[in-house]
């Protein structure tokens, strides 16, 4: 067992709220829920607890026998999360994984997928108007699933999903319904939104990072989102910007999905703004 997951089982007077994955040492989640329950009033800790996978149950049943608010679950334990939920959300259900536990009543789990709220939520705040418009996601894994499923309850036209396994792309469109379709490079410069859900870019220095898009295919009017928050500034916006694209780093998605947790959690909405500030505040303290 890790120190992270030790550290979770000890006994505390606040609630316990965490991010279980491996690694999850980078996380930002601490930083960010720690300050909304700072500012909301709630008596509550969160922690980032490195969990392996053949350790995931036995640590969420541990969190379940004391004062435990909620869970956020990241790579790799999304979909196996899923099987330790008495209830889900319908689109929890959909996408076969969740990165939220709510704990209930009963004593059992529910389990909850916020990813495509934090996506919609992060092009909303920059005013992007989602009716009528075309949408293109890059990559066909959890995250991706989520946005796409989020997608397709709102009023966009259009869906494509872009991913280098053809299989798994077909598979991730049908959570699109009707508006769905596997998308070619050739249909990117025609959509209206780019959003990017793939490790590409992650944790790379900038200018001259790897980009999962050729920058001649960017065009002045898309609406660029990348999922990847470290570096904020990743080469696909860079290139989106200098392309003339509004581009739209994925530390608003990450605060946003964390938005969505907290409603789940303690019912009340935070402040974004301040979420930011937050999350920004932690990565001036790692000095990047």
């Amino acid at each position: 067992m890790s120190r992270g997951e030790s550290a979770l089982i000890l006994h505390h007077s606040a609630r316990i709220a965490c991010v279980l994955g491996q690694p999850v040492a980078h996380s930002l989640s601490p930083a960010i829920h720690n300050d909304c329950f700072e500012d909301l009033g709630v008596n509550a800790k969160y922690f980032s607890c490195d969990v392996s996978p053949k350790n995931l149950e036995n640590v969420v049943r541990s969190l379940q026998s004391q004062n435990f608010l909620g869970a956020s679950v990241t790579m790799p334990h999304k979909e196996a999360a899923l099987s330790l939920c008495g209830t889900v959300s319908p689109r929890a259900r959909a996408l076969t994984s969740v990165n939220t536990l709510i704990p209930q009543s009963d004593g059992s789990l529910h389990g909850d997928s916020t990813d495509g709220a934090g996506c919609v939520g992060a092009l909303e705040h920059h005013g992007v108007q989602l009716n009528g418009k075309s949408v293109i996601v890059l990559g066909a894994g959890a995250t991706a699933r989520a946005c796409i499923e989020a997608f397709s309850h709102s009023e966009v036209s259009r869906i494509g999903v872009l991913n280098r396994s053809q299989e798994h792309a077909q598979q991730a469109v049908q959570l699109a319904g009707e508006k769905g379709y596997v998308a070619q490079l050739s249909d990117v410069s025609e959509a209206d939104v780019i959003v990017h859900t793939t490790p590409v870019g992650m944790k790379q220095s900038v200018p001259g990072g790897e980009s999962p898009l050729p920058r001649s295919v960017l065009r002045a009017h898309h609406v660029v989102l990348d999922a990847v928050y470290q570096p904020l500034e990743t080469q696909l916006l860079l290139d989106a910007r200098s392309s003339g694209a509004q581009a739209i780093d994925g530390l608003w998605m990450l605060v946003y999905q964390a938005k969505a947790q907290q409603l789940l959690w303690t019912g009340a909405n935070p402040d974004p703004l301040r979420m930011r500030f937050a999350a920004e505040r932690e990565l001036a303290r790692r000095g990047r």
